[in-house]
């Protein structure tokens, strides 16, 4: 059974005396960097000039400074810019202010997994990963609660960069909800892997598989979108809560004979064989270098199938539906406007 550790186990103090490098001010650099200072933590937030971000960041009273001086003056220098990015600014902005004794911070290890940073070995090298988005990690910090955390050492030059790790965490509120210590390889591989075939990939071509069915046999657009999209949300909220058990016994006797004897016609071998060649060619670096090579041809490929994306006739009913019913989102900041640009 995994160890999970909270408040009572971490040690803030040895966060409180260092001073921390927040780098890019994203969906996550905005959480960490705004949870640390309310924290009592001595944080500033490390920018490129010119960056959008600089006026947001600054208007919440965030001392902003350029990625180089904010390297320089940290002790703890966390990286929350897009994994592919991470190469150039280490290179350019961090490695040379990484002096021993340092600690090089990131949220997620795709880039010390698959060797786009190589930090020198005189430095502790650790993760810290909230388990949500930003800006949920913020407002569970402001409501008193938290977002469970993983915490990974690549290198523990020091001695103490568990414990770093750790009293970060708890600085952030991940503490607060529990936090899971794991491996730079596990985090990185099970993350891209849930990411691709069940959270993101495998769930939103599935809704749209699903509307795409019912509206080419002649069912209205609205229905569909009702059935494949809208109640999606009621019964991941069962499972959240009770497990997918849970869910069974809460749905109709009715959902449930359609759930055990259908569900896996749909999920059948040929796609469960397909899961396996998706996760061996995250394991052996395949998706890292496709990923890595598009994002520095400018993502022509990443900025097409986007915008087709935004063109299915699900978005186009779903927007002119979520109108209609205003108390969805009512009270909620959207996500696009929850944090700046990436840095």
């Amino acid at each position: 059974m995994a160890t999970i550790y909270y408040e009572k186990d971490a040690d803030r103090s040895l966060l409180a005396g260092r001073k921390v490098a927040i780098l890019g001010y994203g969906s996550q650099g905005h959480a960490h960097a705004l949870n640390l200072r309310d924290s009592g933590i001595d944080v500033r937030v490390g920018l490129r000039p010119g960056s959008a971000s600089v006026a947001k960041a600054t208007e919440s009273g965030l001392r902003v400074l350029s990625m180089a001086d904010a390297a320089a003056e940290a002790d703890v220098i966390m990286i929350l810019v897009p994994d592919t990015q991470h190469g150039d600014i280490f290179e350019n902005d961090v490695r040379p202010h990484l002096t021993a004794g340092k600690a090089l911070f990131v949220s997620h290890g795709f880039s010390i997994r698959f060797g786009t940073v190589k930090p020198p070995a005189d430095v502790d090298v650790a993760m810290v990963a909230p388990k949500g988005p930003g800006h949920l990690v913020r407002r569970t910090y402001e409501e008193g609660g938290g977002v469970p955390c993983l915490i990974a050492v690549s290198r523990d030059a020091t001695g103490t960069a568990k414990g770093l790790a750790l009293a970060y965490a708890d600085a952030i509120g991940g503490a607060r909800a529990g936090v899971l210590e794991t491996t730079f390889e596990e985090e990185t591989e099970t993350d891209l892997f849930g990411e691709q075939v069940v959270l993101c990939g495998g769930l939103t071509e599935l809704v749209r598989a699903g509307f795409d069915t019912l509206v080419e046999a002649g069912y209205q657009p609205e229905a569909a979108y009702f059935e494949c999209l809208h109640e999606l949300k009621l019964i991941v909220d069962l499972m959240y809560e009770q497990g997918i058990s849970g869910m069974r016994y809460s749905v109709s006797d009715t959902a449930e004979y359609g759930d055990l004897t259908r569900g896996s016609r749909v999920i059948d071998d040929h796609v469960r064989q397909t899961m396996k060649t998706i996760l061996k060619e995250i394991q052996d670096g395949t998706f890292a270098e496709q990923w890595i090579a598009e994002s520095k041809a400018g993502k022509p490929n990443f900025l097409r199938l986007e915008a087709e994306g935004k063109r299915h006739s699900i978005e186009v009913v779903g927007e002119e539906l979520r109108d209609m019913m205003p108390w969805i989102s009512a009270g909620k900041t959207k996500v696009q406007e929850a944090s700046g640009g990436q840095g």
